[in-house]
């Protein structure tokens, strides 16, 4: 069996390793000249991180990035509003991992590379159509530097090109641009002064606007430091709702901060494809960050201003589709269920689908029934998950706080008692598929 993967980033990456490791041959097209470190933090949970433990990475994983011990849910003042461990510190068989996401590339690049050959990942390739013919599937790439077109036959296709997937829109022409709740998210690292333990995660706010805290990477030789994400989420116009026409309006969320930043119009569909990841403008973000957020463990502005350049990025998903696979052909990761960037769950169910989709492949019988039973198997878990992240996932639990207390509290179980919060913190987790009796379940 020949799978033909178009994507190299995360998805598509752990989806050839897999493929590799049950002994079906891949080949990765990658729309870029070359994959490089980009980006900033992101978590991978315990289910995913056990994944690619079995896909023996663990220890590249230790070099590049940090086994969280701890996460903090807060209101916008910095009080607390649930703590818990995670991870291995938490009894659970794996860790969880804050990580920059170009070193999770790079590990996986690296072992594609090493364990497939150096052509298994062939860049600057861009989808551009697909066909089927006897038994097989046929795609057909452009290649970026000649403009040449050039025809790749396998037994299966994967689409794992992101948000902007070429393959999904083949399939659902119709469909449009992502749905763009209204909100900016802006996002950069810098090395930064040790915070508690070093391996400790904060969100301080709700869906409205909030500030994440993570460190990502440490360096041995300097303790005192670590590189640290952060990240400022704010509603910046009136968005498109989903399932509906642009214009329509979404009800704000509790605390949220309607601003007029830039461009963004009230009512505006989501920013040009062009002006996703673009670099942030102090200018748009210092006013919001100095009103909204009272802190006593960093000063955002000071940690924002010392990562020089850093991005902004529309808060955009897509709606759950009614199936991902068409003969041959399927869909991963945020080709498949793109979800808004709450509860950690974007790359770890990307990781999650390329190892369901290695096993039914090698199971059988033929592709199309081992990519149905894959379909079968994912979409409607991650629909749960893409719905759930939409009301804020685990992280509701700060907007339940900011709605009944917006101007602090003096006792959290006054507001919320610890059963309520626990059940929707703990209530995502299993649903998302990581609670501790999931992870620790025998394979």
């Amino acid at each position: 069996m020949q799978v033909l993967i178009a994507g190299g980033g995360i998805g598509g990456l752990a989806a050839a390793l897999s493929l590799h490791q049950a002994g079906i041959g891949c080949t990765v097209f990658e729309q870029v000249r070359e994959p490089r470190e980009l980006g900033v933090g992101i978590n991978t949970l315990p289910h995913a991180i056990k994944e690619l433990a079995a896909l023996g990475l663990l220890d590249a994983l230790d070099r590049a990035g940090i086994r969280t011990r701890e996460l903090i849910y807060a209101n916008r003042f910095g009080q607390v509003v649930w703590r818990e461990l995670r991870g291995t510190d938490a009894g659970l068989d794996t860790p969880q991992f804050s990580i920059h996401r170009g070193k999770l590339l790079g590990v996986l690049l690296a072992a594609v590379r090493e364990r497939l050959g150096p052509d298994a990942v062939r860049t600057g390739c861009r989808l551009i159509a697909v066909s089927e013919r006897r038994g097989s599937i046929i795609a057909t790439f452009e290649q970026r530097d000649t403009g040449a077109v050039v025809d790749a036959t396998g037994d299966a296709l994967i689409g794992a090109d992101g948000i902007h997937s070429t393959l999904r829109a083949l399939y659902y022409p119709d469909e449009g641009p992502p749905v763009w709740n209204g909100t900016m998210l802006w996002r950069g690292a810098a090395e930064w002064p040790t915070w508690r333990d070093g391996r400790t995660m904060i969100i301080a706010g709700g869906m409205g606007a909030k500030f994440v805290y993570y460190p990502i990477h440490a360096d041995p030789a300097r303790p005192d430091k670590r590189l640290t994400n952060w990240a400022v989420m704010a509603r910046v116009a009136e968005g498109t709702s989903p399932g509906s026409t642009p214009g329509s309006t979404l009800g704000s969320s509790p605390g949220a901060v309607v601003l007029g930043a830039g461009a963004m119009a009230v009512g505006a569909g989501p920013p040009r494809r062009e002006d996703w990841n673009r670099p942030g403008d102090l200018a748009d973000l210092e006013p919001l960050v100095r009103e909204r957020f009272r802190l006593d463990f960093v000063d955002p502005l000071a940690l924002i201003r010392a990562s020089g350049e850093f991005y902004e990025y529309p808060l955009c998903d897509r709606d759950p589709l009614p199936r991902w696979c068409f003969g041959r052909a399927t869909l991963l990761g945020d080709a498949a269920h793109p979800m808004y960037p709450v509860g950690s769950n974007g790359a770890s169910q990307a990781v999650l689908d390329a190892r369901a989709l290695a096993r039914h492949l090698a199971a059988g019988p033929d592709v199309p029934t081992a990519l149905a039973a894959y379909d079968a198997e994912r979409r409607p878990m991650t629909a749960e998950i893409v719905l759930n992240n939409r009301k804020g996932g685990p992280e509701r639990v700060i907007d339940v706080l900011e709605a009944r207390a917006p101007d602090g509290f003096a006792d959290v179980e006054q507001v919320a008692s610890h059963a309520e919060r626990e059940a929707i913190v703990r209530g995502y987790a299993t649903m998302a598929g990581f609670a501790k009796e999931q992870i620790n379940a025998p394979r």
